[in-house]
């Protein structure tokens, strides 16, 4: 079983739904959350692990790299997935795990990604633009704010009458649903990222090569 160690800046409620999703595959489960690491000391993500018996550490904004890779060696980190972290990870940290660090972003990469595009953000950004679809994108990490290998993408529709939080609802809704797959899809060895910087495998969205039935897509009908 792989351990994973959850990175995040806020409420945490893609690492619930991780957490969620581990806990429904029981003695299937191909990982096990041992840290859940925040630059922001109130975040609830803590207090979810907290909850849960799980190690939960406070990495100070200023902090070198030393101090994040330190942490995760101390819990064995396998597998690096953030989940809402606004910090850029640093060089050493992603060489150090490279391809073995995950993100989800609430829109459809490469659009409306890069330095500063994160949470209402991006919907604004989308709105903006006049696109009619959005949805969400799990990547590996690299040294650049989402610019990753793209593992899974998930659209959804953007409305006409839309405002950013009733997109980012459903957006998140999608994040739910696809990012416990991807990391479990990742843990399991079944989706890596080869030396040629693709993504190989299968997605997590094929989910007869894993033989199980995948979620259904909430807003687009059989899907």
């Amino acid at each position: 079983m792989r351990r994973v160690a959850v990175l995040a800046s806020g409420g945490g409620s893609n690492l619930q739904a991780i957490f969620d999703h581990l806990d429904a595959l029981g003695a299937d489960a191909p990982a096990t959350v041992s840290l859940v690491a925040s630059d922001q000391p109130q975040a609830f993500a803590l207090e979810r692990a907290r909850r849960r018996g799980v190690p939960a550490a406070h990495v100070p904004r200023g902090a070198g790299a030393d101090v994040l890779t330190g942490l995760l060696e101390t819990h064995g980190a396998e597998l690096v997935v953030l989940a809402g972290y606004l910090r850029l990870v640093p060089a050493e940290v992603v060489r150090r795990w490279a391809g073995r660090i995950l993100n989800i972003h609430p829109a459809l990469l490469p659009s409306f990604g890069g330095a500063g595009m994160y949470g209402r953000r991006v919907h604004e950004a989308v709105l903006a633009a006049g696109t009619r679809v959005s949805g969400a994108t799990v990547h590996f990490v690299d040294e650049q704010f989402d610019r990753g290998a793209i593992v899974a993408q998930w659209p959804v529709p953007v409305r006409t009458d839309d405002t950013a939080d009733t997109l980012a609802h459903r957006v998140l809704q999608v994040e739910h649903c696809i990012y416990p797959w991807c990391v479990a899809a990742v843990a399991r060895g079944a989706v890596r990222l080869g030396d040629d910087g693709r993504v190989h495998g299968a997605l997590p969205y094929e989910f007869a090569r894993f033989g199980v039935e995948g979620p259904r897509h909430p807003f687009v009908p059989d899907l």
